[in-house]
């Protein structure tokens, strides 16, 4: 059985109720409610692997439509030395195995030029705030996980504006990126 991963419940309005093969899970916004509800899922077994789709703010303006996730790092954090997007005891970096994107997670919804430049200079394209904590979690369970992220807004300038406009339009991307992948 897959596991259909998202944030939130508007994320997933454009997926059937019932999609088969897939379970669904919505896990709440943030990497502590992401992995505390992904741990407890897979702890019950049954999954064989993680799709996860949701939005993401774009820190390049290039970049738009939907991207599969190929690492994540972490935007919010800072180590012992004051390095930032280290971690006192995580990786720096997760990766899927697959994709091409990079995307920067942290615990705060960003709509400013100034953290815009911080993550773009630490190597990011998108950003969001549970990609680390699902690919890590799926990384500590050995379940393979595919993250599908579309682009809701530039990440600053009134950014939580854009993404609310932009949800629904996002989920049917997202919907019909995942037909295709996986002929559902």
């Amino acid at each position: 059985m897959k596991l259909l991963v998202a944030a939130l419940a508007s994320e997933l309005d454009a997926f059937e109720d019932d999609l088969a093969g897939f379970e669904r899970l919505v896990t709440g916004p943030g990497k502590l409610q992401a992995t505390y509800a992904l741990t407890r899922r897979l702890d019950d077994g049954g999954i064989d692997e993680i799709v996860v789709v949701g939005t993401a703010g774009s820190v390049d303006a290039s970049v738009t439509g939907v991207h599969e996730v190929a690492a994540a790092i972490q935007h919010d954090v800072t180590d012992i030395d004051g390095v930032v997007g280290q971690h006192v005891s995580l990786p720096p970096r997760v990766e899927t195995g697959g994709g091409t994107a990079t995307i920067a997670t942290g615990d705060h919804f960003v709509d400013d030029a100034d953290a815009v430049a911080s993550i773009r200079a630490l190597g990011a394209t998108l950003v969001d705030m549970e990609t680390y904590a699902y690919i890590w979690v799926a990384e500590r369970f050995g379940v393979p996980i595919t993250v599908l992220k579309a682009v809701s807004d530039s990440a600053q300038d009134d950014a939580i504006t854009d993404w609310r406009s932009a949800v629904a339009a996002c989920s049917v991307e997202l919907r019909d990126d995942v037909r295709r992948r996986y002929g559902v």
